[in-house]
């Protein structure tokens, strides 16, 4: 990405069923939740989202490989999506296990994204 515009950070939870790719979406939810960019056309090349980049950064503390990156670019309405996952987050316990939830253990997932737009 040659022109970083916005940096927007989240945090999301999968608090039953260790499912890595929820807790994940929620994360990129929760950063681009509480935003509009109505001028971002104006200073794109050709004034068309056709040159917008967005490149996803999540810290996950676990079950990279399980990520279904596909889900996770498909809450970004707009531009070239990349992800980047790294070591970090959290596990911590939710005290409870529920096999209706389809609980593994007792872990919450905690992932953090950054999600930077651009072009």
């Amino acid at each position: 990405m040659e022109n970083l515009m916005f940096i927007e950070i989240g945090m999301g939870t999968d608090l039953h069923g260790q499912d890595i790719t929820k807790a994940a979406v929620r994360a990129v939810k929760n950063a681009i939740h509480h935003n509009s960019m109505p001028g971002l056309r104006s200073v794109l090349p050709g004034g068309t989202l056709d040159h917008l980049k967005v490149h996803v950064k999540l810290a996950v503390p676990c079950d990279k490989e399980l990520l279904r990156e596909e889900e996770v670019k498909a809450v970004l309405p707009y531009g070239q999506v990349s992800i980047e996952v790294t070591d970090g987050g959290m596990l911590t316990t939710s005290g409870i296990v529920l096999p209706d939830k389809d609980d593994k253990n007792d872990l919450i997932y905690v992932v953090i994204a950054s999600v930077e737009v651009g072009y």
